[in-house]
């Protein structure tokens, strides 16, 4: 009886101390102002540039009827993906460089790493979508459009954010679910598993294991898969004989692939790796490279390689005068 009293005390203790974390210090990278002062203005160029080129690419693949297939239709959806992604986390990031209170509340930070979680593992299904759209269209062209009609890429669309969802919802819950006693200060600019992981007062171990394997499992299925579409690719290109197929085929699929390289070695880098390699300072600069660099990048990555972008630039944005000032190159 004196044992059950005793757990039961212990259950008080451990909810009372939950309560009372009610919200987050997010201490960010240094408090020298002045240099709070320079990040802020670089990251808010890169936030403005972001929005203009993920936005940018989704209205010039609405506007122009050349654009409207399934190739296309991924890259706007994975436009509006990296808007989300890098507006979940930059905003708040911004007004903590320059504010003295850098507070997040308790549910503002689940909320925060929910849909961090699901804009991240949702690009990673999708980058993976996208490689077997391009094997598709590469391997027997003729039947592009049949084999990868509505009834296949919505629904590839659809999948991934169920993936990302529910990969977001398991780990928001698990870390959650853990006490937060001893300190709320957040080594990190946004609400991300590891840093959370490493102020918590229960054990983690379980927590650790489940990052670990599950990001670990979507990351093996979603790079094979790459893997094995390029590789597919390859074999397709090796029959050619055209020069000119040759050129088409590398300035689609080079972008992708350099994209794709990009971001799942960030997020290998990340999580799947055993927890005592974790220094959460190098974590905090390579988080804030995928999150917020990459969104930036993706739009030069796959249109400015890409010649059905560029004219389509030419014949949607050149019907205003100034723009038809404006020469894109390669």
């Amino acid at each position: 009886m004196s044992q059950l009293t005793s757990n039961f005390d212990l259950r008080k203790i451990h909810t009372k101390n939950v309560t009372e974390v009610t919200m987050f210090i997010l201490t960010g990278f240094t408090g020298n102002f002045e240099v709070q002062v320079l990040l802020f203005l670089l990251f808010l160029a890169i936030y403005l540039f972001t929005l203009i080129g993920n936005l940018g690419m989704v209205i010039l693949v609405t506007m122009d009827s050349r654009l409207h297939n399934p190739m296309y239709y991924f890259l706007s959806v994975l436009s509006i993906l990296d808007a989300c992604y890098s507006s979940v986390v930059t905003p708040k990031m911004l007004v903590n460089f320059l504010g003295e209170n850098k507070a997040i509340s308790y549910f503002g930070c689940v909320a925060q790493m929910f849909f961090f979680v699901t804009f991240g593992t949702t690009e990673c299904f999708l980058l993976a979508a996208m490689a077997y759209d391009r094997y598709v269209a590469i391997y027997n062209p003729l039947l592009y459009s049949v084999s990868m009609s509505p009834r296949v890429y919505v629904p590839l669309i659809i999948a991934s954010y169920i993936g990302g969802i529910l990969n977001a919802s398991i780990q928001t819950v698990a870390t959650f679910s853990l006490f937060f006693c001893a300190s709320n200060e957040i080594r990190h600019v946004f609400c991300d598993v590891p840093p959370l992981l490493a102020i918590a007062c229960s054990d983690t171990h379980t927590n650790q294991l489940l990052l670990f394997y599950l990001v670990g499992s979507i990351e093996v299925v979603t790079v094979l898969i790459v893997l094995i579409s390029y590789g597919l690719i390859l074999l397709a290109i090796l029959k050619m004989h055209s020069a000119e197929g040759w050129k088409k085929v590398f300035s689609t699929c080079g972008s992708h692939l350099t994209g794709v390289s990009i971001y799942h070695g960030t997020i290998l880098f990340m999580y799947v790796r055993p927890s005592s390699s974790h220094a959460l300072d190098h974590d905090m600069i390579v988080s804030t490279f995928y999150t917020i660099v990459i969104p930036m990048l993706n739009p030069i990555i796959y249109s400015l390689r890409n010649k059905d972008v560029k004219e389509a630039m030419k014949r949607v944005f050149g019907k205003n005068g100034f723009f038809k000032k404006v020469s894109f190159y390669s």
